[in-house]
């Protein structure tokens, strides 16, 4: 089915779904929406050939073999429709609450086992499948995980319209004897129930308009920081007149239109307005809004341009929270780098002091948007999404696997930008002795939004605020700063990070020998640096990998082989191990740490999974004291 009939079927001036769009670029997500329209049932839908491929299934999926699940195939969907929650208003086809139940990554299987297993197929198959009448996939999401088919109903009961499929669990190791899908209703995103969803007013007014990924937008986070503007303004009457004030002079418009802004007193940059179709030469520049006075005025040093700065670091946190001395600001999730500008020129430098500025070539007129002849900014390079979420997967696809200085499997056609939130020198004065929120006010003072840069603003106070924002928009969370603080090149509670999923990066010490079918190696044994700088156990993680990703996590490993074990004490294992030089650095994802008493073993990750990769880490950062504790 095309997208005529989605569209067709919409009155987009009423509703807040996604416009219909083919996408140009392949992927396989799924999405599972639990909606409650005249009845309630669940829509499965698969990324395929540039749409979502969409299923009503009244009952919802099953994680037991036994349960044979009724799926109507109804109308392709947009791939933007991947993340949509909210109200659709009365009057509107499909009207009711929509919930993100479950999302992920599928893989077609072939339809022809190899020793009675069935193993990863292509996307020819998967198409001719979906014609035939018998999809078989793979689902790697956060409820749903195994594999399932897809099989059309051949038998025709009277008034049917031959659209009538079978969703159905096959016998695995995820299968779930009895499984009662009604004590599951939250949303993976927003963590909300349906009924939570349903009784926010907000929901309604939600707009679901994702620009390409070409114009790196972000219009989620405009308008959820509209809101929430809007809410601590009406208790702050003057706060609100001098907003009013400043949006009438046109100095302050576009940062509701870019990213969260903070209270009304803070300078702005120049018109986005302006930036979004000229690119400014530094030396002609449009006159700086608001300038602040010189450096020397305030206390800065006069000193030549650091050749080198190591990046301030954040201690991390459990909960978010409030306070007056605090300055909010999103975790970008992609690589740290720091900027240096000088007569026009860009030189882009990682955490541990490694060259970047060949990798992301499009940045290179960077210094075109900074109204300085020399600087030094402190950031992040992203990849943005769809929705203009930074996503730490497009990084890797953009970026490849490179440890070692090695470069593979890399995709240029992944835009990047760089969101800068901190300023440490300027026109030859040294600023790291500055308050941070005095930093900041430079930064935006000479800061032009561009494509190549944006400037990442912060809320005052409000940390719970815009925790719970992030968390509701699928960010990694938040960063606290004392507003006071100077900059100090090491890791320091000064600064705090706050994750909203648990990550950590751990060191590869093993591998263990792959079962059935699968290629190559089964999982990678992990690990982290305790106080004594010994490698501890924490785990394997045998899922988040594709058949590219086995191949090339593959020849890395085969390369590092080794006959001794990297870790001290114990590893517990199901299957044999072997062992690695602990050089790798890998992205987990985990649903919590299990605190291992029982076994005497120690904490251990449970359900981790392998999201990529890291090449700007260094393996002894990977500390066992980096991840909350199990009590918790």
């Amino acid at each position: 089915m095309a997208l005529e009939e989605y569209k067709r079927k919409r009155k987009f001036e009423q509703t807040p779904e996604p416009p219909a769009k083919v996408e140009t670029k392949a992927g396989h997500r799924f999405v599972v929406q639990k909606h409650d329209a005249t009845r309630l049932h669940y829509d499965f839908r698969l990324e395929m050939e540039g749409v979502l491929k969409s299923w009503a299934v009244p009952k919802g999926p099953s994680l037991d073999p036994a349960d044979k699940r009724l799926a109507m195939q109804v109308e392709d969907h947009p791939v933007s429709y991947f993340d949509f929650e909210g109200i659709i208003p009365e009057g509107n086809y499909g009207a009711g609450t929509v919930m993100v139940w479950d999302v992920g990554t599928w893989q077609p299987l072939s339809p022809v086992p190899v020793q009675g297993k069935y193993v990863p197929g292509t996307e020819a198959e998967a198409a001719a499948m979906l014609t035939k009448g018998d999809l078989k996939f793979r689902l790697d999401g956060k409820k749903l995980k195994g594999d399932f088919a897809l099989v059309k109903m051949k038998g025709r009961r009277p008034g049917s319209k031959g659209n009538e499929w079978l969703l159905i669990k096959k016998h695995d190791d995820h299968e779930v004897e009895g499984y009662d899908i009604d004590e599951y209703d939250e949303s993976v995103l927003s963590k909300r129930s349906l009924a939570e969803i349903a009784g926010d007013a907000g929901s309604a007014e939600w707009r679901s308009r994702p620009a390409g990924r070409g114009k790196l937008k972000a219009a989620w986070l405009a308008d959820a920081v509209a809101k929430l503007d809007k809410k601590n303004l009406a208790k702050k009457p003057a706060a609100k007149k001098k907003r009013q004030k400043l949006n009438a002079e046109g100095t302050e418009e576009h940062r509701v239109n870019q990213e969260p802004r903070v209270e009304a007193t803070q300078p702005s940059v120049a018109n986005s307005a302006q930036s979004d179709s000229k690119k400014y030469p530094a030396s002609s520049a449009p006159p700086v809004v608001n300038a602040l006075p010189a450096p020397a005025a305030s206390g800065a040093i006069k000193r030549p341009m650091p050749s080198a700065i190591h990046p301030m670091l954040a201690t991390s946190v459990d909960e978010p929270f409030d306070g007056a001395g605090w300055l909010f600001e999103i975790k970008w999730d992609g690589y740290r780098a720091v900027a240096f500008i000088e007569d026009g020129k860009l030189r882009l430098v990682s955490r541990n002091q490694n060259e970047l500025t060949p990798r992301f070539p499009e940045l290179k007129d960077l210094p075109n948007f900074v109204h300085a002849k020399s600087a030094i900014l402190d950031g992040e390079v992203v990849a943005l999404d769809d929705l203009g979420r930074a996503s730490f997967s497009l990084m890797q696809q953009r970026t490849g696997f490179r440890p070692g200085g090695r470069r593979v499997a890399t995709k240029a056609d992944v835009p990047v930008l760089y969101y800068a939130f901190d300023l440490l020198y300027l026109d030859g004065y040294d600023l790291r002795k500055l308050p941070l929120e005095e930093r900041k006010k430079r930064l935006a003072s000479i800061l032009i939004t561009g494509d190549s840069v944006r400037y990442s603003d912060h809320y005052e106070k409000q940390g719970k605020a815009l925790f719970e924002m992030a968390r509701a928009k699928g960010l990694e969370g938040i960063l606290a700063k004392k507003r006071d603080s100077i900059y100090q090149e090491r890791r320091t509670s000064e600064w705090l990070k706050i994750k909203i999923t648990h990550r950590l990066e751990c060191v590869i010490g093993g591998y263990t020998e792959p079962e059935g079918s699968r290629a190559h190696f089964g999982s990678v044994v992990l690990g982290l640096y305790d106080s004594q700088v010994r490698l501890i156990h924490v785990g394997q993680a045998g899922s988040g990998f594709d058949h590219k990703a086995l191949d090339e996590v593959w020849k890395l490993l085969k390369k590092r082989e080794t006959k001794k074990t990297p870790f001290h004490g114990e590893v517990e294992a199901l299957r044999k191990v072997y062992w690695v030089k602990p050089e790798l650095v890998a992205e987990i994802e985990f649903a919590e740490w299990t605190d291992g008493t029982s076994t005497g073993s120690g904490p251990k990750l449970r359900a981790p999974v392998f999201l990529g990769l890291r090449d700007d880490k260094d393996p002894k950062e990977c500390l066992l004291e980096q991840e909350p504790a199990t009590d918790r």
